[in-house]
């Protein structure tokens, strides 16, 4: 079960222009429509996308919002915009959202992770009716089937199946797939025109059949991001760390070892390295990463904070340059140890994504979105 803190922290943000706020800008969705834990959060062009996984639907605004209150232009996953049920109430269609949550687009295109249908929705133009059906799955081979792996739990993996993809990218003409529950990262060496294609290189396991755990390679992927250099970021939420790949062909190759943010060796898997309290170069729970200029920005969940490293880490356990969301790299306070929220706290930020200089965040816990401008 999606575990979402009350909407306490709503009463106590106001409504004023985002552009008149003096930090991060704060948006919560429509008045009468609020976002509920959204895990999700895409800029392209101009436009914003929030995957509102706890709520089953994906807003669009086809201009970024200039309120905090204001109602989306489309809904996906639902024909009303205030609908919200599992699967919009009935059995899952083109048409349908289970927890959606990684999200891309190139402001045409719309790539959908619907993690709890263990498939990927793509929309081959931007939508511009609510509940517009999707064009092509990924995972399944109609949009009428939702079985992890197709046969259901315990099955085993192919090329063309999924199980909880959370994440995805789109980089140099491929797509990258975080298959998490699988461990491993699908990618796909075009963009798919066709239901249930099948992947084409694989990282994070040896064969598209396995599924192992092993501690050298991705345990719990649920973000595969791809920098302007061809890096490859795969945040492994479960081990508490970032595995950095210098590229593609390093990444698929099973005997490279990748660069460890947040821990120090290929074995370390404790929250913040099993220390009290977090420090510069500790994750806990962490869930995305976004590439920018020649750095990387980390979002660091469970403290409640996002790091920024100004230059990618070639080193393992490397400290990040600064953060987001805490006054010192030492708290891991939600909200900053206060009941309400503000513009420059956090509470849970588990998606990241930057366009144009601006910076926004999926502050889960305080169902918001966050921006920045960043330099």
């Amino acid at each position: 079960m999606l575990d979402t803190p009350a909407r306490a922290n709503d009463r106590e943000q106001s409504d004023e222009g985002i552009n008149d706020q003096p930090d991060g800008q704060v948006f919560l969705g429509g008045n009468d429509n609020p976002l509920l834990a959204p895990r999700g959060v895409h800029l392209a062009n101009k436009k914003l996308l929030v995957a509102d996984t706890g709520q089953n639907r994906v807003f669009i605004w086809n201009e970024i919002p200039t309120q905090s209150h204001q109602e989306p232009d489309i809904v996906l996953g639902q024909i009303e915009k205030t609908d919200t049920d599992r699967n919009a109430g009935g059995k899952v269609t083109a048409s349908t959202l289970m927890y959606p949550s990684g999200l891309w687009s190139d402001g045409n295109r719309v790539v959908v992770c619907d993690a709890w249908n263990h498939r990927v929705l793509i929309w081959n133009q931007w939508p511009t009716t609510n509940g517009q059906p999707a064009d092509i799955v990924l995972g399944q081979p109609d949009f009428n089937h939702n079985q992890p792996n197709v046969e259901g739990v315990g099955s085993t993996p192919s090329a063309r199946s999924l199980n909880w993809p959370y994440g995805v990218d789109f980089s140099g003409g491929k797509l990258f797939v975080a298959d998490t529950g699988n461990r491993r990262v699908l990618v796909y060496d075009q963009f798919p025109t066709e239901h249930f294609t099948a992947a084409d290189q694989l990282i994070g396991k040896q064969h598209f059949t396995d599924r192992d755990y092993d501690h050298t390679q991705p345990i719990w992927p649920y973000s595969v991001k791809v920098g302007p250099g061809g890096e490859v970021a795969i945040t492994d939420t479960q081990y508490y760390r970032v595995l950095l790949f210098e590229n593609l062909a390093v990444a698929t190759d099973p005997a490279t070892s990748p660069i460890i943010i947040g821990q120090a060796e290929i074995d370390g898997n404790g929250q913040n390295q099993f220390r009290w309290f977090p420090e510069a170069n500790t994750l806990n729970w962490c869930y995305d990463t976004a590439f920018y200029k020649n750095g990387l920005y980390v979002a660091d969940t469970g403290n409640s904070r996002v790091l920024r490293f100004d230059a990618l880490p070639r080193q393992n356990n490397q400290p990040a340059s600064s953060l987001l969301g805490q006054a010192t790299f030492n708290l891991g306070i939600e909200n900053r140890n206060s009941i309400k929220a503000s513009q420059n706290s956090l509470y849970w930020p588990f998606h990241l994504t930057i366009d144009e200089g601006i910076l926004a965040i999926a502050d889960t816990g305080n169902h918001r979105v966050v921006l920045h401008k960043i330099d």
